[in-house]
């Protein structure tokens, strides 16, 4: 239960470290700064590209991304998608961001992203996800802890290809 498998394995149930609940985490290199890795986190704006289900950014609070601030989104296809908010719960830039999406009727969830730096220009990026409301917590299944996995595992790769591609 103490520990991280690498990305390419499915995870389930793993404890992340500072939290107090089970957490579907995935892990991946990312050959760019904390600091650049940080920057496209700090911008709301970019989370549509990169977060998984996230179809539209409506809006991003001026504040984004420090505690209490929120984001506005729609997830799922059209005309089926839900608009809804994420909320920042901490910030420690560059190294940790825990935020609070809203999903309803689906429910929330608690994410938790962290920076570890690997190496210069190197970042390791955490995600650990689990829901806290809702009837998608009543429904935590390993199938659930799956999809989470395979959800985070390609928004990794969307991070990092964001990260890398644009210039610091």
């Amino acid at each position: 239960m103490g520990r991280v498998v690498p990305v390419d394995f499915p995870v389930t149930h793993h404890v992340m470290a500072g939290t107090c609940t089970d957490m579907a985490v995935v892990e991946r290199v990312i050959d760019a700064s904390p600091e650049r890795v940080w920057a496209v986190l700090a911008d709301g704006w970019t989370y549509s590209d990169w977060v998984v289900g996230t179809s539209h950014i409506r809006d991003v609070d001026r504040s984004w991304p420090a505690p209490g601030a929120h984001l506005y989104h729609k997830a799922g296809p059209w005309p089926l998608s839900l608009r809804d908010k994420t909320v920042v719960v901490h910030s420690d830039a560059p190294r940790e961001l825990v935020v609070r999406p809203h999903l309803w009727p689906l429910g929330e969830a608690i994410v938790t992203m962290k920076l570890t730096e690997v190496a210069p220009d190197r970042t390791k990026v955490t995600i650990g996800e689990d829901f806290t409301a809702g009837p998608a917590r009543w429904v935590r299944t390993k199938l659930n802890d799956l999809i989470l996995h395979r959800r985070n595992v390609e928004s990794l790769r969307r991070l990092s290809d964001v990260a890398t591609r644009q210039a610091p």
